[in-house]
């Protein structure tokens, strides 16, 4: 199955994003051991750098020392989440409980692993009060560490509260976190504490309106 990854992964590696990146353009990076810094927004002025949407990412993240990164098309075939079992349907999903899973293709070190396995645990890559954090694990490569902390060293959303990344925060992102009241992460979890409620409900509105 690898194998067969491989060679359409490296075949979709130029496949276009759908929407402008909505990652911070300041904390927009990740380290990774053998990778190096890796930009998560700046691909093509931002056009195709990564997005991370409800149900999955897409889009084109840089590392310095091993070039590009794909999360996928934004088309997942069966609409809400990609596949990953050959390599015309292949990306990074974002699950229920806001960790993510699948697979990433580097055009350098082949896949690099998303899913909380067990030799990651808790440990595992998510989405976490409006920025990523984790572990990832590149089969080439090793580890991209999405948990540092200081200026500049993680990747953040540019506005966590716009779900659907139309660049204002209104009554659509409402009616999604609405829909995921009492959930148990994701997007919506805007605080990071583990479950959709008032408090996350007041984040929003504080945020009503244009993204910076």
């Amino acid at each position: 199955m690898k194998s067969s990854l491989a060679l359409a992964g490296a075949l979709l590696i130029a496949a276009p994003t759908l929407a402008q990146s909505n990652i911070d353009p300041v904390n927009k990076h990740a380290w990774g051991e053998n990778l190096g810094w890796t930009n998560w927004r700046d691909a093509d002025a931002g056009a195709q750098g990564v997005v991370v949407g409800l149900n999955f990412l897409s889009g084109f993240a840089w590392a310095e020392n091993v070039g590009w990164i794909n999360f996928g098309d934004g088309s997942p075939a069966a609409g809400g989440a990609y596949g990953n079992v050959d390599g015309s349907d292949f990306g990074v999903n974002v699950l229920f409980d806001s960790s993510l899973d699948g697979l990433a293709w580097g055009e350098n070190i082949g896949w690099i692993n998303f899913g909380t396995t067990p030799a990651i645990g808790a440990q595992g890559a998510r989405v976490q009060g409006g920025r990523l954090r984790g572990f990832a694990w590149a089969e080439n490569a090793g580890w991209i560490n999405l948990d540092l902390t200081g200026a500049t060293r993680f990747v953040e959303l540019n506005c966590p509260a716009d779900f659907n990344n139309d660049g204002v925060v209104n009554g659509a992102d409402l009616a999604t976190l609405l829909v995921n009241w009492n959930g148990i992460g994701g997007l919506p979890d805007l605080n990071g504490d583990g479950v959709i409620n008032g408090a996350d409900l007041a984040n929003l509105l504080v945020n009503w309106g244009p993204c910076p």
